[in-house]
């Protein structure tokens, strides 16, 4: 079940939206319990105009994407954060934004983008799988003692070389 969205670059009125859904994700849950310091982060990467948000035919945030277009080497996009509120989850809104993402991070023809996810978020997993992302690398204790980072990439036009 797809919904409609316009994705649009977020400013600071969807600040308190944005912090409210990522605390509510188990990657929030796991590492921006703390209000203050998920509100200071998302607040400085909307400033750098780094956070997009989807929203509904009310104006109405139903989740966001936070990614850099040269984050990993200074060269390559990196998706940092994407969350989307629980009740629209499984409605393709995460996968909008992935695409997103990928139509915009880059304007190369055979673009890199990456990103890491963790040992405790097997459904973001899959989905960025099914995206066409590879492993391609683990990072133990990467963010947090314990838990495993998995570097995922996802070159695309290659597919084009292939045919």
């Amino acid at each position: 079940m797809s919904k409609n969205i316009a994705i649009r670059l977020a400013d600071m009125t969807y600040i308190d939206s944005c912090v409210e859904i990522l605390q509510d994700s188990v990657l929030g849950k796991a590492y921006f319990s703390d209000h203050k310091k998920a509100t200071d982060m998302l607040s400085y990467a909307v400033a750098q105009n780094n956070v997009y948000v989807a929203l509904d035919e009310h104006e109405k945030c139903m989740g966001f994407i936070y990614y850099m277009t040269k984050g990993v080497f200074g060269s390559y996009p990196y998706l940092h954060i994407i969350a989307v509120k629980e009740e629209y989850r499984s409605h393709g809104i995460g996968k909008q934004l992935m695409r997103f993402f990928e139509d915009n991070a880059s304007d190369q023809p055979r673009a890199k983008y990456f990103l890491t996810v963790d040992d405790f978020n097997p459904r973001a997993r899959k989905l960025y799988e099914n995206l066409g992302y590879k492993c391609v690398g683990e990072l133990p204790d990467f963010y947090k003692q314990g838990i495993n980072c998995y570097l995922m990439m996802k070159t695309r036009g290659i597919e084009n070389d292939r045919n």
